[in-house]
């Protein structure tokens, strides 16, 4: 059983592996992650990602270890609208910080990945003036002194380095042409940089579970007009919707408690956090010629069950035009053919990914060619099944006779299946 699992992982992780290699990252975390007892598994998560062939750059923040530097010298903290005035002691704080984390993270790093088949891997980390950046200046009568934002990226470098092998290593410090340095704020930081290289991916680990709905149900992904609208439309989501903007095609908000977060979210189809991206994750679109194979491993299970017509490739080839899909980051994980009788349509061929079931997928597919049917004027569509009879019936299909059925596809039934024809007329959906 356990061999049978890690087989089933490995290939479904495989094509990850291979996709993610080359692509750069931009990693994000808050300084509260550096602090955590567990802060050493997640860096030896970074390695084995850089061991991959991904290219990463980490922006790491420093907030908890600001605040305990201003404690030692009898100082709290001041903020307007969560952004953080520094004078000049929080300033020394700030300094101060940075070097202690980047200490941190860099002596992690510098094990590789130890206590592995990997051992003497070697990981490179490299860090630098980076940012060029300005001071936010005076907002609504308040000056933030040294506190400031991205001014520019120095892309040529952070590729260089990137290019070498190196994980580049970013702290939340930016430096002006005249040499003031300033406090920036870290989810801006990552946005600039992941704009700036292009990134295939921004990951955001943050403190809390996740992004959720008003039910609590967990938001596996969200449009930009979703994310804007969310009622806790924090920094991150601000940033990944500036980065999606700007030619990011994905930003993962995942929640830094979850052991190996980073895996998960990146080798596994579903992951465990929240995608915001300008093109959908998952679709429905109509079947192309290349969407054949995915659509034979979907209904194999089933002809094999008796529970659909035996299709042969080069049938499917013939009637592609009649398929829709549902589409999951590449993966055709259900689909449905509708085929045409003047004003009258067959739903058949129905099919969902046995991983994803339970999910509705089939009932949204459904939903879907019905609103083709209604914009192709069909009145009518029926479904000849032998073992879903109540599913279609709870969706609003009545049962009916053979004759109801347009002469041709009368002479195509199958006597020996005995299917049950259910129909449903268009007038009646909502």
């Amino acid at each position: 059983m356990l061999q049978q699992q890690f087989i089933d992982w490995f290939r479904s992780a495989s094509p990850y592996i291979h996709a993610h290699r080359g692509h750069t990252f931009v990693i994000c975390f808050g300084g509260e992650a550096v602090q955590d007892h567990k802060f050493s598994n997640l860096i030896h998560d970074i390695a084995l990602l850089s061991s991959l062939g991904i290219r990463i750059v980490l922006v790491h923040g420093i907030r908890p270890q600001i605040e305990q530097g201003l404690q030692v010298h009898g100082k709290k903290s001041k903020y307007v609208n969560n952004i953080r005035i520094t004078d000049e002691i929080a300033l020394k704080c700030v300094k101060a910080a940075c070097g202690e984390v980047r200490a941190d993270i860099e002596s992690l790093l510098s094990m590789g990945l130890s206590n592995s088949p990997t051992t003497g891997f070697n990981i490179y980390t490299t860090s630098g003036n980076f940012i060029t950046a300005r001071p936010i200046g005076v907002r609504d009568g308040v000056d933030f002194l040294y506190t400031g934002e991205t001014r520019y990226i120095d892309v040529a470098t952070i590729t260089q380095r990137l290019d070498s092998g190196c994980i580049v290593l970013v702290s939340p410090l930016g430096y002006s042409p005249t040499g003031e340095t300033f406090n920036l704020l870290t989810e801006e930081v990552a946005a600039a940089i992941a704009i700036g290289l292009k990134t295939t991916k921004l990951i955001y680990l943050i403190e809390d579970e996740g992004l959720f709905t008003s039910n609590g149900r967990l938001l596996r992904q969200l449009t930009l007009l979703e994310a804007q609208n969310h009622p806790n439309y924090n920094n991150q989501l601000k940033n990944a919707v500036r980065a999606c903007q700007n030619g990011v095609e994905r930003v993962h908000l995942l929640s830094r408690h979850i052991e190996g977060a980073l895996l998960l979210e990146l080798f596994t189809r579903d992951g465990i956090g929240t995608l915001v991206s300008t093109n959908p994750y998952e679709n429905i679109r109509k079947a192309t010629i290349d969407d054949v194979g995915g659509i034979l491993e979907l209904i194999k299970p089933l002809e094999k069950a008796g529970i659909l017509v035996r299709r042969s490739r080069e049938k499917l080839e013939m009637e592609i035009e009649y398929f829709t899909v549902q589409e999951r980051d590449g993966m055709v994980v259900a689909c449905a053919a509708l085929y045409p009788f003047m004003d009258v349509a067959e739903l058949a061929c129905l099919a969902v990914n046995n991983h994803y079931r339970g999910t509705d997928r089939a009932g949204t597919l459904l939903t879907f060619l019905e609103q083709k049917a209604r914009q192709l004027k069909i009145k009518k569509i029926f479904v000849l099944t032998t073992q879903t009879a109540h599913w279609f019936q709870e969706r609003g299909f009545k049962i009916a006779d053979l004759q109801s059925l347009p002469i041709e596809r009368q002479q195509m039934y199958n006597y020996q299946r005995q299917a049950k024809v259910f129909i449903k007329h268009i007038d009646s959906l909502k």
